[in-house]
């Protein structure tokens, strides 16, 4: 992450990921994220996205917050080179500050889909591995066990200064964050899998140190008991 980057004006923090089934409780949940200070930006996915469009999630959380949206598409550049262009002009007009990228389909398309995203003025942020079980070969996935570090190297060939690693692996954070990402630190990591899926902040930041940490954070907060209550035990792990 630069630090002229538009997208962030911290350098650590909270990222909501707004996976709710319906508008209202987006804006609800960016409400409630306004009013903490460790929250730096909404995520939203696929299923809100194609449900209402996505300027119109953008407006929602615009209306009661100035958080900045993140897409994910859950998951894009894996097309063909020539869809980037328009899927990033897309985001764009939509209001869109930030778009995260599994490039699966090879680095054609990840050149294709990061330099179309730099041109729109969006910050790409680039997903190395995934949180689940079984996502690389020799735990029994499809995705070869050098192809993060391809994917890594490339994306820092191609300036781009924020990834996506997983929250529930900290080992991996740590191998890319003191391996490839060392060189070209400090860069944003963002770490999906905090809360329910197992993932904890505190060996996150730990796993991350030297680098930007954002820890994602979703359904441990609005499917718990007391929403506000849950965000502000995630706000309180990141202060200390």
């Amino acid at each position: 992450m630069k630090d002229s980057d538009p997208l962030f004006t911290a350098k650590r923090g909270i990222i909501i990921a707004a996976d709710v089934p319906a508008i209202d409780f987006l804006r609800k949940l960016a409400e409630l994220s306004s009013k903490v200070p460790e929250v730096v930006a909404i995520k939203v996915g696929f299923s809100l996205a194609l449900r209402y469009g996505l300027p119109s999630l953008v407006r929602a959380v615009n209306e009661v917050c100035n958080l900045p949206v993140i897409y994910d598409h859950q998951k894009a550049a894996t097309d063909i080179p020539a869809m980037g262009k328009p899927f990033a002009e897309v985001c764009r007009d939509a209001g869109v500050k930030g778009v995260i990228f599994f490039p699966q389909a090879g680095p054609k398309t990840l050149e294709a889909f990061v330099s179309a995203a730099f041109d729109c003025g969006l910050t790409p942020f680039v997903g190395l591995v995934m949180t689940h079980p079984a996502y690389l070969q020799s735990e029994g996935g499809f995705i070869t066990d050098n192809a993060p570090d391809m994917i890594c190297k490339i994306a820092v060939d191609l300036n781009v200064g924020s990834f996506v690693l997983p929250g529930t692996r900290p080992e991996i954070i740590t191998k890319f964050a003191e391996g490839p990402l060392a060189a070209v630190r400090p860069v944003a990591i963002m770490m999906p899998g905090i809360g329910s899926q197992g993932g904890a902040i505190s060996t996150a930041l730990e796993a991350t140190r030297g680098h930007y940490p954002f820890p994602i954070i979703g359904s441990a907060i609005y499917k718990a008991p007391n929403p506000k209550a849950a965000l502000m035990q995630f706000a309180l792990e990141m202060r200390t």
